[in-house]
């Protein structure tokens, strides 16, 4: 529905963002082996022990003995980091380049990195609770980037967005229209396919968390919705 592409809003209180651009590379390196390293005709087979599979997760279904896999609760951060594809890859880190830079910049670099996978974890438990008889892993960095969509939008919501509409079409508007379009897109998309193949679930969930902790973690001096806060 909407691709971002840049948004140009500098960074106020750090350099580099550099939790955004490690979490991008940890994506990337783990698809990667995935997908050309020597094992690479196993990776159905660690999505399935490193995803988060709600049944599993509630005790209701066991994974096949001799599979590689992490403790059920941990699943629900290890998804975090997986990717089903290189364009699920490819999607999810666009938004991550884009609109993460600001969030941490925002935060700082601890609590950003907290943020990311408090927001991964609401939206896998949202997830779970929406589907608890699926046998389907959940993978993918949707719902931290949901999360890091909410803060954004709360931090600059009248930051005019560059990005493609519908894959192709160039537009220019207010992150308030093209991201409040994308989660009404979420909400509709979760009511009428809930149990797709996408996680809808999952990304509301990091959406309704990112939007809780976003004022508890930003900086102090930070204002929400654009506005300036007065420096004592």
């Amino acid at each position: 529905m909407f691709v971002p592409i840049y948004d140009g809003v500098p960074l106020r209180f750090t350099r580099s963002a550099f939790i955004t651009y490690g979490l991008i590379a940890a994506c990337t390196v783990l698809l990667l082996a995935l997908r050309f390293g020597p094992h690479q005709e196993n990776d159905i087979a660690v999505l399935a022990g490193f995803g988060m599979i709600p049944s599993v997760l509630f005790g209701a279904a066991q994974l096949p003995e001799g599979l590689a896999h992490a403790p059920p609760w941990l699943t629900l951060f290890s998804n975090i980091l997986l990717h089903a594809s290189f364009a699920h890859l490819i999607g999810n880190m666009l938004f991550l380049w884009v609109f993460g830079d600001n969030v941490e910049d925002a935060m700082g670099h601890t609590r950003f990195l907290a943020f990311f996978f408090l927001c991964g974890l609401g939206g896998s438990l949202a997830h779970a609770l929406a589907n608890p008889e699926s046998e389907q892993p959940l993978v993918g960095a949707s719902g931290a980037i949901s999360g890091i969509i909410a803060a954004y939008l709360m931090l600059y919501p009248r930051v005019r967005v560059w990005g493609l509409a519908f894959k192709w079409i160039p537009v220019h508007v207010p992150a308030v229209y093209t991201l409040g379009g994308w989660i009404l897109f979420q909400a509709a998309s979760a009511w009428f396919d809930p149990q797709g193949d996408i996680g809808w679930w999952a990304h509301l969930g990091g959406l309704v968390t990112g939007a809780v902790l976003t004022p508890l973690f930003i900086r102090r001096g930070v204002g929400l919705f654009g506005r300036r806060v007065a420096q004592p």
